[in-house]
């Protein structure tokens, strides 16, 4: 028996458009100025917007939420509590070089249960980044 070997396309330019755009569309539904970014499974830059009026710091905050979703392979939202004292992350937020965020806005994507990207908004309120996010995953699928 020979073994197989089971293909997952990558994130696309073109996925990356369609995640960008559904969390700017659920974020302008609420009213919301936000920045979104979108990163491939190897954490590489596929796609950013930040809206006119969006806080500066959105763009730095999206990234960093998209990079620790996809780091950690979870949502930030889920993550927040694991960086508390006693958490089991306590020290992760300075370990590294590259700095992790734990706030909610970061989700990871997965196509055939295979990680392939993440999204992170930044701008709103942490559970309406999330939010925003996720709707942005759910638009993929």
């Amino acid at each position: 028996m020979s073994p197989t070997t089971l293909t997952v396309a990558p994130l696309t330019t073109h996925d990356a458009d369609l995640l960008l755009t559904a969390a700017r569309r659920a974020a302008e539904a609420a009213g919301v100025t936000v920045s979104v970014t979108v990163l491939d499974a190897g954490g590489h830059l596929l796609a950013f917007r930040r809206d006119d009026r969006a806080v500066l710091i959105s763009g730095e905050t999206s990234t960093r939420k998209a990079y620790t979703a996809l780091q950690l392979n979870a949502p930030t939202a889920d993550l927040v509590d694991a960086v508390q004292p006693g958490g089991l992350f306590h020290t992760l937020p300075t370990a590294l070089d590259r700095p992790l965020l734990f706030i909610a806005g970061g989700v990871p994507v997965h196509r055939d249960g295979r990680l392939i990207g993440a999204v992170g908004v930044g701008g709103g309120a942490p559970e309406q980044d999330h939010g925003f996010a996720t709707a942005a995953v759910a638009a993929l699928a």
